[in-house]
């Protein structure tokens, strides 16, 4: 079998494998980090929206790879009130992908520093933090 005849049948990985992804990574993380997350909903798209991107100040499609809206513990009260949105967190399939294939990584370890990275900046995590997370999570797989 040719080198090329090994792609001929492989396709991208879709919204949903993406998400089925970001899931399992969420999953993975330790209790104490997804218990901040209570009630947290992930999104996957191909793209941010054109007004998030002109919010982000981003100068291309493809120059964020996800997003974290809600009210955090950084912001005060994380948890609901009556008519406010639940906490989201948005991957961005295309960007990952882009990011992905021009790294090392595996597509599942960029998906997972992508969720931890949108979570833990509006939960107040430093960096070290969040690496210290991402860690944990690759010790126990």
């Amino acid at each position: 079998m040719s080198d090329a005849s090994i792609w001929a049948h492989t396709h991208a990985p879709s919204l949903a494998d993406i998400e089925f992804l970001a899931h399992a990574a969420f999953g993975a993380l330790p209790a104490r980090f997804r218990n901040l997350c209570d009630g947290l909903v992930i999104r996957v798209d191909d793209f941010p929206d054109d007004d998030t991107l002109d919010d982000m100040h981003c100068e291309s499609d493809y120059d964020l790879l996800g997003l974290f809206r809600g009210r955090g513990l950084a912001q005060g009260e994380a948890f609901a009130q009556t008519g406010q949105m639940p906490n989201m967190v948005w991957l961005y399939r295309r960007p990952i992908l882009d990011y992905w294939a021009d790294g090392d990584d595996t597509l599942d370890a960029v998906v997972r520093h992508v969720l931890v990275h949108e979570i833990g900046h509006h939960f107040g995590l430093s960096d070290a933090d969040m690496e210290s997370i991402e860690r944990t999570t690759d010790e126990t797989r």
